[in-house]
């Protein structure tokens, strides 16, 4: 559900469904006004925090991408990088957290779940290839663990991808670009008797400019959306379809370029990459029942995973090589239930979120060359999530509003492990609560302050591991669900609707931090941690013609404990920023320019080793004419050669000691790229 909306609908009085983070669609006129406006849209005296916000199909069709997973950049202060092949899910940084492939921020796409839990390569994996963008009608962000209609993952925040109903126009488009870029898409929409078809498909390839790798990117995309009027109200089928094959060029110790065995864009193990596919069909309804508002959805995905990687090439196994597989093979079934009712200045919400991964195989393998070696462990997991919330809303005035909300989430694990010692069921649930405090003392302005519980769940594996499945020593099984507890003190500043503008001032604790571990590939529970940070957006309309953005971010992040090692948290990135510019003129031209820069961070505990930063330039420009279109996107326009992520862990080259050497692995920005596209409308 959509608070923006809800409290909107509580000041007009009116009784409406609204749009949960998941992605349930409902009142028709709101959707269509959150479409035409997106960042320009009016917030106060409907959102709960300075921290949410919505973007619109122009916004997100203005900037230049390099990868679908850019999308999640339109949220403030969230940083999307790659550190291997285009295939595989984007790395992403926010509010201090190093989220890995998702951990932490939860992400849905059209009512359906992206954040894989229990996944073979890492802990809330999201990857959000399967998504073609210009299907996308808007996004919703909320950053902070302050919304009761979202549970898991979701301490740093979430997003919501809806993709649209309907499209203005048919479009076919083709693009070219340097490194053997392709890719082609077609979209198209049909109406009939309260009826809505629409169906799209995409097709791309890319070698990429690595010096010893050729990508071979072959990703396929079809979607078809079906929405119709029934009983009353307003429903929708979806089937979506993902195929990908790819080679990963991945991150590279520092010491191999500099001694000149390999160059920046080179590879120490040419034979890594991944192969995945998902195939989903999810539907939903939304209408007037029991004297308010239903929206109820559902969906089932079949997913397949393969990825082979190599972080530290001959550390561990001298002869063979440290090549691993990881498998993920599973079925992912769930729905929820949202019913609101509204009575003058009081509001009610009622939820139900159920969802089951059934995990044939999620399993861990050394390799070489992509030959399987040996098992390091393979397993079956079952696990089951029932999540209830309720929210109730007040407009205690005209310029006071509270939101409270309360939320259990209940998980059941059952691992049948190929190691029967680390076979096991074991279950938990958590409770959190949720509140806030809207004042607007003047129409332009107002003011807020949100508390909030969340949780991220642990991988089922973990939580009934006796034994290391390596070293065959004694393990400690960890603990389920982790709590995490957030405040904000924030603002929100609307001038008119050429200039708008957010503060927020906030804190988050949690109870255990995830941490990437690169000689493994995956995500371990670690030491708690606290953050504290303020953000601040500034949004300009200057005109039809010209709009701009600057969003700003800077964190304070540490353990929460004490530790001989340090207590900075390795990949956690105190600033961001991000500006844009967008220009839209006469006889069909158009151009915009985007900047995203963060500065470095520390890579260990003790902060003796960091980063460098990076920053990065991309360009567009173009020009309609007619039902035609043509395009050119300049990627990395100034040729930066910073790197997109870094790590600091150790690893061993051929010739030296069996301890390896630590030092810093890298993946470096594909070097300045030329892309051109035309597109016809129809």
């Amino acid at each position: 559900m959509s608070l923006a909306l809800i409290l909107s609908f509580a000041a007009n009085g009116a009784v409406a469904a609204a749009q949960s983070p998941s992605g349930s669609v409902n009142e028709q006129e709101s959707v269509e006004e959150v479409t035409v406006l997106g960042r320009q849209l009016n917030l106060n005296g409907k959102a709960i925090s300075a921290s949410q916000g919505e973007v619109g199909p122009a916004e997100i069709g203005a900037w230049p991408l390099i990868r679908t997973g850019d999308l999640m950049e339109f949220v403030p202060g969230m940083v999307a990088t790659q550190h291997s092949g285009s295939g595989k899910a984007n790395q992403y940084f926010l509010r201090g957290f190093n989220l890995d492939h998702g951990t932490d921020f939860a992400t849905f796409v059209d009512g359906m779940p992206v954040n894989l839990r229990t996944h073979g390569h890492g802990q809330g994996y999201t990857d959000l290839n399967f998504v073609i963008p210009e299907t996308v009608e808007r996004l919703r962000y909320r950053k902070g663990p302050y919304y009761a209609e979202v549970g898991d993952f979701s301490s740093a925040g979430s997003a919501s991808f809806v993709l649209a109903e309907k499209l203005d126009s048919g479009l076919a488009e083709l693009s070219l670009g340097e490194h053997g870029y392709r890719r082609g898409v077609v979209a198209d929409s049909s109406e009939s008797g309260g009826r809505d078809l629409l169906f799209a498909a995409e097709w791309q390839s890319y070698d990429g400019p690595w010096s010893d790798v050729s990508e071979d990117v072959n990703k396929v995309n079809l979607l078809g959306k079906l929405s119709a009027d029934v009983v009353g109200g307003r429903a929708q089928l979806t089937f979506m379809g993902y195929d990908n094959q790819w080679n990963s060029p991945d991150q590279i110790p520092e010491r191999a370029v500099d001694q000149g065995i390999i160059d920046a864009y080179g590879s120490l193990d040419t034979s890594l990459g991944g192969d995945t596919r998902r195939y989903s069909l999810s539907g939903g309804w939304t209408g007037a029942l029991a004297g308010g508002a239903l929206a109820a959805s559902a969906y089932a995905i079949d997913y397949d995973f393969s990825l082979w990687s190599d972080f530290t090439y001959f550390l561990d196994n001298p002869a063979s090589g440290d090549q691993f597989q990881q498998r993920d093979d599973r079925r992912i079934y769930g729905f929820e239930l949202a019913q609101q009712w509204q009575r003058e200045e009081i509001g009610w919400q009622l939820g139900l979120q159920g969802r089951r991964d059934d995990i044939d195989r999620v399993g861990l393998y050394h390799t070489a060359s992509r030959e399987v070696l040996g098992t390091v462990r393979e397993d079956r997991v079952l696990e089951d999530s029932l999540g209830v919330f309720a929210v109730n809303q007040i407009q205690w005035s005209g310029a006071l509003r509270s939101y409270i909300g309360l939320r259990y989430d209940h998980y059941d694990f059952d691992v049948e492990a190929g190691l029967a010692a680390n076979s096991g069921r074991r279950s938990d649930g958590k409770s959190s609560l949720k509140a806030s405090l809207a004042w607007q003392p003047w129409p332009v302005s107002e003011f807020y302050l949100s508390y909030g519980q969340g949780l991220h769940s642990n991988d089922a594996r973990g939580t009934v591991i006796k034994v290391d499945p390596v070293s065959a020593g004694a393990v400690d099984a960890v603990d389920p669900l982790v709590e995490s507890r957030g405040v904000e003190l924030g603002s929100r500043l609307f001038v008119t609707d050429q200039l708008h503008a957010t503060l927020a001032l906030w804190q988050l604790d949690l109870d255990s931090e995830l941490l990437f571990v690169g000689d493994a590939g995956n995500t371990e529970a670690s030491r708690p941690s606290e953050r504290q940070g303020v953000e601040a957006g500034l949004y300009w309309f200057a005109s039809e013609r010209i709009s701009g953005e600057l969003e700003v971010s800077y964190t304070e992040a540490s353990f929460g404990d004490f530790d001989p090692a340090g207590d900075e948290i390795p990949g956690a990135i105190p600033l961001v920023a991000s500006a844009a510019l967008n220009y839209s003129g006469d006889n069909g031209w158009f151009a915009s320019v985007h900047l995203r820069h963060f500065s470095a961070y520390p890579l260990i505990e003790d902060a003796s080793v960091e980063s460098d930063g990076s920053s990065l330039v991309n360009l567009r420009l173009g020009r309609d004419v007619h039902n035609w279109r043509l395009q050119l996107d300049l990627l990395n326009a100034l040729d930066s050669s910073d790197h997109d992520v870094d790590y600091f862990y150790a690893s061993r080259l051929p010739g030296e000691g069996a301890d390896g050497v630590e030092d810093i692995h890298y993946h470096t920005f594909e070097p300045r790229t030329l892309r051109a596209s035309l597109r016809y409308r129809f």
